[in-house]
């Protein structure tokens, strides 16, 4: 087992599937947050308990998962007036996006993670971005993960690879992967423990995982779940 790699973590499903693949690929795996005023910011107190986890679930996996970090981009959410970073009913807007997209925030997102990937000498940038299930961000589109992968090589004269492996799945599929990964009982951590609900809702235990049920995160979520558990029975 060789290799390094910085996952995006956000505490969510996407991101803690990811984070386990990371961990069945290489040597060593540090995780990062972004705290940019978030309505859900409850999903990064998710994480401490999800690495936690992670950590039981394998031997091999505690070995790999190193350090954490944490970074603060508040102005990202001064700046962005969307339904994740400011009180607003979630609805379509005239552009045909959802007033969820919050402008650059994976652009913004990886290429703080490639400055701190540089410092720390991690090759490998992990992201959850998907073109399959998704909301129709752009900034989660293959094109725009290779292209930024190039500008990101180029900037800093280095070869990171920007890995995603949710990118061709839908959500039933990344339960499956999930379930591959570290069995049922990391299914079993992703619905009681992980965070993906818009509103930050964990006030409800469903049996896809805490949540409002009704934004576009849980509405995905829960199709998901009930599409996989129909496809296992």
């Amino acid at each position: 087992m060789t290799g390094t790699a910085l996952v995006l973590f956000s505490g969510g499903q996407d991101s803690t599937t990811c984070l386990a693949w990371a961990l069945e690929r290489y040597a060593h795996v540090e995780t990062v947050g972004f705290d940019y005023g978030q309505r859900h910011k409850i999903e990064l107190e998710c994480r401490d308990t999800l690495r936690k986890k992670l950590r039981q679930l394998k031997p091999a996996w505690a070995e790999r998962l190193c350090q954490d970090h944490t970074i603060s981009l508040a102005a990202l959410g001064e700046i962005s007036n969307t339904a994740l970073t400011s009180s607003m009913a979630i609805e379509m807007e005239n552009t045909g996006l959802p007033n969820t997209f919050v402008p650059g925030r994976n652009l913004i997102f990886l290429t703080f993670a490639a400055a701190l990937a540089y410092r720390r000498g991690l090759k490998h940038i992990v992201g959850g971005m998907c073109e399959t299930d998704f909301s129709g961000y752009p900034d989660c589109r293959d094109d725009t993960i290779k292209a930024l992968q190039v500008a990101l090589n180029l900037g800093m004269e280095k070869r990171f690879v920007l890995e995603t492996p949710l990118m061709w799945i839908d959500k039933a599929q990344t339960w499956q992967l999930a379930k591959d990964l570290g069995g049922q009982e990391f299914v079993e951590v992703i619905v009681e423990d992980s965070h993906t609900c818009y509103l930050g809702n964990r006030g409800d235990l469903h049996e896809w995982g805490y949540g409002c049920e009704n934004c576009p995160a849980c509405d995905l979520r829960k199709k998901g779940y009930q599409k996989f558990v129909a496809e296992a029975a």
